[in-house]
């Protein structure tokens, strides 16, 4: 296993220093099983919930509020399963030494973008063209 570095509490990455530095690494590394820690631990909870919520509704309009609730609870967790598995692929890129940089230019992404969005696969530029092109293509 990898020895973790030493990063101070305060610590936010700097344009004026050198890009994907071990510092910055390390940062959006922890930054991102941070955000995967809160989103798996929200998964239990919501589980937990739905075993505990099963109860019987006698009136029709309170059962179907809640039924509706639990639809609107799952679509959510099942977004944030989707989002779990790009913070995986955002921490094998890390691994692989290519977090950071433009999937589609091999440009670096801006530190306030990755910062914002820690999955970021693609500069601003390149998401801005590849969503005109998808909004060019859907309105065919």
């Amino acid at each position: 296993m990898k020895q973790e570095n030493f990063l101070p509490k305060d610590y936010s990455p700097a344009e004026d220093e050198p890009f994907m530095n071990e510092r910055q690494v390390e940062y959006f590394r922890r930054k991102l099983l941070n955000w995967k820690i809160e989103l798996q631990a929200g998964s239990r909870d919501t589980i937990e919930g739905l075993q505990d919520g099963t109860r019987n509704i006698p009136d029709v309009a309170d059962r179907a509020s809640e039924e509706t609730d639990r639809a609107l609870e799952l679509r959510t967790r099942d977004r944030q399963r989707k989002l779990v598995s790009k913070i995986d692929a955002a921490l094998r890129r890390i691994e692989e030494g290519e977090y950071g940089y433009c999937s589609v230019t091999g440009e670096p992404i801006s530190l306030k973008r990755l910062d914002a969005r820690p999955i970021a696969t693609m500069s601003l530029e390149a998401q801005e063209r590849h969503e005109r092109r998808e909004k060019v293509h859907r309105d065919d």
